[in-house]
């Protein structure tokens, strides 16, 4: 019998992939913008956003709901706040890293810090229309 621990992941996942990432997980990505550049819109943040999808659920993150707060400031920063359909999601230690790239990716944007969040939890309730549809939910 093997009374050792099972192997941890750093994000907090054993090593099948399962497990909650830990409240408060943080990603970055991107370069402060060049002076003088003008900052992205929210709707260009929305779009880079809209590439990311849940591999289990074939709809985008930002209609799935999962995005929670978008701060845009005047330098081109962004701070976003997100949640996953659940703790144990396989893809939990990931999602907030590829959410950070790919609004990085947009013009006009500077450094992206993304914080993943399990309070309040995630609910359909916060699907948009087109997700509901797209899902079959109506």
């Amino acid at each position: 019998m093997n009374d050792q621990p099972p192997r941890q992941h750093p994000l907090g996942m054993d090593t099948f992939g399962f497990g909650a990432a830990p409240e408060g997980l943080t990603a970055r990505a991107g370069a402060p913008l060049q002076p003088g550049m003008p900052a992205a819109g929210r709707e260009a943040i929305e779009d880079a956003i809209r590439q990311v999808h849940d591999p289990e659920i074939p709809v985008n993150i930002y209609d799935l709901g999962l995005i929670y707060g978008l701060d845009i400031h005047p330098d081109g920063s962004v701070a976003i706040e997100m949640t996953l359909t659940a703790p144990a999601c396989p893809v939990a230690g990931e999602m907030p890293q590829q959410v950070a790239e790919a609004v990085a990716g947009a013009e006009g944007v500077g450094e992206v810090q993304v914080t993943l969040t399990w309070d309040p939890p995630w609910t359909p309730e916060r699907m948009s229309e087109d997700a509901k549809l797209a899902l079959g939910m109506f």
